[in-house]
């Protein structure tokens, strides 16, 4: 079948075709289902010199469909990774994906990453067989924004201490040196020194540190987004890209830092990613803050490698 199946730009004529497969992705899983159906348009509208909707057309159908971004100038992000159950078992959606990283290479991207919910298996499996391999894994945790919120230790928005601090952490081996892009939505990419600069530009770093023993750790505010409740009401949302720390006082403080960074953004509710770490979520779990169930996998392909071996 895949032999016989033509890789194209995604066009806004394939909605009712991709809906019809994605709808329901995720409907024993999530009460909101599948994302696809949201964002497809808004992506096809989107597309661009960095950024490359594809499906695979079998003429009569839309068997596959992902979407290809570059966070960097040598990464790109795979997401919406999606087969129609019809074609499944078939090549179809390793054929795509490969066309995917074969657009992300030309353009100068030596890895492409993705996501995949940890108790997704059948996407587990999808990414391993197109070439993607295990990366690292994160969980989402949600401190109660609160503008009373006090830390015990001091806190600055020094970048190039925050740096240094990220340099030899723990959390960064972990993490791969990954942490959120500010720019492209549920995206892992490699943390730079610019980035936390900028965070500190806009008033969204904050560094925890302590008079004798230095930096103890750090977060920084990737972007805010607006959502709904669980009453349909919109809320705002902070979210953090990546939170770090020496030892479980220093993340009491930083949780501290983000409830009352967070509140001072107007913000609902928090998201912070941190390391799926048993030391990183258990330390959260001491100050009773809310925690995601389950981690997520980050997978890498290299892009530098015959993918299609």
């Amino acid at each position: 079948m895949s032999g016989g199946v033509e890789i194209r730009p995604a066009e806004l004529a394939d909605y009712d075709d991709v809906v019809a497969f994605a709808s329901d992705t995720w409907a024993d899983r999530r009460e909101d289902g599948d994302y696809i159906p949201q964002v497809f348009e808004d992506w096809v509208d989107s597309d661009g010199p960095r950024q490359r909707t594809l499906v695979a057309d079998t003429g009569d159908d839309v068997a596959a469909v992902a979407q290809f971004v570059l966070l960097s100038e040598h990464e790109a992000w795979a997401q919406g990774m999606r087969t129609n159950p019809d074609y499944r078992g078939q090549g179809v959606g390793s054929k795509l994906v490969h066309e995917g990283f074969d657009w992300a290479r030309e353009r100068g991207a030596t890895v492409a990453r993705n996501m995949v919910f940890s108790w997704n298996v059948m996407g587990l499996g999808h990414s391993r067989a197109t070439g993607f391999a295990p990366a690292t894994e994160f969980r989402w945790v949600n401190p109660a924004p609160d503008s009373d919120a006090s830390a015990n230790h001091e806190i600055t928005g020094d970048a190039n201490a925050a740096w240094r601090f990220w340099q030899d952490s723990a959390a960064r081996d972990h993490l791969r040196g990954l942490a959120l892009h500010p720019d492209e939505s549920w995206a892992l990419a490699e943390l730079t020194r610019d980035r936390l600069a900028a965070a500190a530009d806009r008033g969204g770093l904050v560094v925890v540190q302590d008079e004798t023993t230095g930096t103890r750790g750090f977060a920084f505010r990737s972007r805010t987004f607006e959502r709904e409740d669980d009453d349909d009401a919109e809320q705002t949302v902070a979210e953090y890209g990546v939170g770090a720390w020496a030892d479980q006082p220093a993340c009491e403080s930083l949780l501290d830092a983000i409830a009352a960074d967070a509140a001072s953004v107007g913000a609902e509710r928090t998201r912070v990613l941190i390391p799926e770490d048993v030391a990183a979520v258990s330390d959260v779990a001491v100050t009773r803050t809310e925690i995601g169930e389950e981690p997520d996998f980050v997978m890498a392909a290299d892009l530098t490698a015959d993918y299609r071996a």
